[in-house]
């Protein structure tokens, strides 16, 4: 034997056989090889606060986190989540025994579920979804059951001044009635993504307090990713699951520093529940990574006492870069669902004469040296997904004026 199994038995776990190298790789890869610009993968191209950086560069140099760090984070940064989700959402937490800090929200999500999940659990997903989810279901030994977004050009929601060809108005819509009915004897948790990555779209308090109503009447649990809570344009509003009656003792949050002060390399992110579901989720935590980004954590609990002034300069660059690239796009001929929150523009490519999400990411970089990412990635129903392509705007704006530049190519 030279280094393989006699097994006929594949290597890689069943649970993750349907999971291969992930898109973003993929298209990563095709943006340096072809030297487009890469709109594909969602991070900045500029580094966040030059405070915060020295914030983490003092802490090295004083020795905080340069060793392991207390298991649950740093008592600063619990004391700054507890703070902020009190300052920003009137949400009460002790920073002691109901928040955790985890390794970004992409290990917080794999601990959640993987705690609080047994084999055969149904889990109810937003459809699409980040591709983490699918994968920490499927460690977990559950079942996803998704309950799909679906484009609605209806005449309510978000207005935003000067909005092309009726971009303010489309969305993508949760049906609430489907929701309901995707919810069996077997349903352990819903796992909720509002602002939502990709499509945009920002559950209303309607639809949230829908949510919250199944929740409390199927006494399931509910896991809420709100990474994107800083980032949500025009008259949108980010409402905390957490905040809803009869949420607050079933809900486990999820935030993230990466998302909200571009150092996303840091990989600081946190949970905050109470205590029952904390301690649940720091049990699988502990075998995960055990700690991460000491001196990092020291950094970002000074990030999160920033003034407002900050989290407002943030959100209205990031709503002009929306409004720069979702121009070019629609110039280009995409029909554009103008985001109403996260860093995402989704378009349908149907007007393009295209069809094919994978196909027309993988040409675009020769077409027009700009990648993006096919939204079928993030659907089970593939069939759903396969017009539409996701375009990322946390980048500089001269970046993205050359991508809209290029883009136009295709109009031609």
């Amino acid at each position: 034997m030279t280094g393989m199994t006699s097994s006929a038995r594949p290597l890689l776990n069943r649970r993750l056989a349907e999971f291969g190298t992930t898109i973003f790789a993929e298209m990563s890869a095709l943006a340096m090889s072809t030297g487009s610009i890469n709109l594909g993968q969602g991070f900045p191209d500029t580094d966040g606060p030059d405070e915060i950086r020295e914030a983490a560069v003092r802490a090295l140099r004083d020795g905080r986190g340069n060793q392991y760090p207390p298991g649950p984070g740093v008592p600063e940064l619990r004391t700054a989540v507890a703070a902020h989700q009190k300052h920003h959402y009137g949400l009460s937490y002790d920073p002691d025994t109901e928040v955790l800090v985890t390794a970004g929200a992409t290990e917080a999500i794999a601990a959640a579920l993987l705690a609080l999940l047994e084999p055969g659990d149904e889990v109810i997903a937003l459809e699409p979804y980040y591709d983490s989810y699918a994968a920490c279901i499927a460690m977990a030994g559950g079942t996803r059951v998704p309950v799909t977004l679906r484009p609605d050009e209806g005449t309510t929601g978000s207005t935003a001044e000067g909005a092309p060809d009726g971009a303010a108005h489309r969305r993508f819509r949760l049906d609430l009635d489907e929701l309901r009915d995707a919810v069996t004897g077997r349903t352990r948790l819903l796992l909720i993504n509002t602002p939502h990555n990709p499509t945009g779209t920002v559950l209303t308090r309607a639809e949230l307090t829908e949510i919250a109503r199944i929740a409390v009447e199927r006494d399931l649990l509910v896991v809420t990713d709100e990474v994107y809570e800083h980032l949500v344009f025009d008259d949108a509003e980010h409402v905390p699951l957490a905040t809803l009656p009869g949420m607050h003792e079933r809900t486990v949050t999820i935030g993230s520093a990466g998302k909200t002060f571009s150092f996303t390399g840091w990989k600081v992110g946190w949970v905050t529940a109470p205590p029952a579901l904390v301690s649940a989720v720091r049990s699988a935590k502990q075998f995960l990574t055990y700690v991460a980004s000491g001196p990092f954590q020291y950094a970002v609990a000074e990030a999160l006492a920033l003034p407002d002034t900050y989290f407002e300069a943030f959100r209205a660059d990031m709503l002009a870069k929306r409004d720069v690239l979702a121009a070019g796009l629609t110039e280009a001929g995409f029909k554009v669902f103008r985001p109403a929150g996260t860093y995402f523009i989704t378009t349908d490519i149907r007007p393009l004469g295209e069809s094919d999400g994978f196909a027309f990411c993988r040409a675009l970089p020769e077409r027009a040296g700009v990648v993006a990412i096919p939204n079928a990635v993030f659907y089970d129903h593939r069939e759903q997904g396969a017009p539409f392509v996701r375009f990322a705007f946390c980048k500089r704006t001269s970046v993205l004026e050359e991508a809209a530049s290029r883009l136009r190519a295709l109009a031609g």
